[in-house]
């Protein structure tokens, strides 16, 4: 798993590819948590490079969504097809994170 964090405007945005399972989520979620407390603000985790993600790598982007509700801050997932998408509508994830299909969609809504 390889993570890549960028800024548009004041929306970062968290750049995954690889495998999120139960040998990287907990190294997702310490990444993605240092970002949080580096950068701060609204985030977007895109997932368009992500193969696989299993109910570990469900877990911990659930811990980074609780994280930042709780710091009143905005995020969402874009970006995530096949498989993956699947595992996102199978499990009702979709109706517990905002969720976009594209990293614009989901910069406009950080940014509204």
């Amino acid at each position: 798993m390889k993570l890549k964090v960028s800024k548009h405007n004041d929306v970062t945005i968290s750049e995954v590819a690889g495998r999120i399972d139960g040998t990287t989520a907990r190294d997702f979620e310490e990444q993605v948590t240092a970002t949080i407390q580096e950068k701060g603000g609204p985030l977007v985790c895109d997932l368009a490079g992500v193969t696989y993600i299993s109910s570990a790598g469900l877990r911990s982007i659930l811990v980074v969504a609780k994280r930042l509700a709780k710091e009143g801050n905005f995020f969402t997932v874009c970006g995530h097809t096949g498989t993956v998408a699947e595992v996102f509508r199978i499990s009702g994830f979709e109706k517990i994170i905002p969720m976009h299909k594209t990293r614009d969609e989901a910069l406009a809504a950080a940014e509204a």
